[in-house]
């Protein structure tokens, strides 16, 4: 007879994502038809569908008719691809008269994830926050 030894299942990790709230983002800079939202420093996997909620509920509950988002990441000292993932799908998420656009330090690391996955050819990135907010 053979006895059957039964494995354990794999450890499940619960520490995978610090929970970090994302409380930290600044109240929204509101003008009559754009507003500019900082994100955070960190956007990761941990972080990027609180963000996701956060901006769109901002662009939901912008007073009158909203035509160009900015998203501030010159305060960003790290992004993975989580961060590209969640600004295309606010890009997508959006109504279609709204723009989406993002500053980012041109040596940043935001601006470099940006270029490799290759998002800076269907989002403008600004270097300046005058020059994301002009028509």
């Amino acid at each position: 007879m053979v006895r059957q030894v039964r494995k354990r299942p794999p450890a499940i990790r619960t520490d995978v994502c610090q929970v970090r709230p994302v409380t930290l983002i600044p109240k929204p800079l509101d003008r009559p038809d754009r507003t500019v939202l900082a994100l955070p420093a960190d956007i990761d996997f941990c972080t990027a569908e609180a963000l996701f909620l956060h901006v769109m509920s901002v662009v939901d509950t912008h007073p009158g008719p909203l035509r160009i988002l900015v998203l501030d990441l010159t305060g960003n000292r790290f992004m993975d691809s989580q961060g590209a993932r969640l600004i295309d799908t606010v890009r997508r998420g959006v109504p279609p008269r709204v723009r989406v656009r993002v500053v980012a330090a041109p040596d940043g690391m935001a601006s470099r994830v940006l270029e490799l996955t290759g998002l800076r050819r269907d989002v403008p990135v600004y270097s300046d926050l005058s020059e994301a907010l002009a028509f």
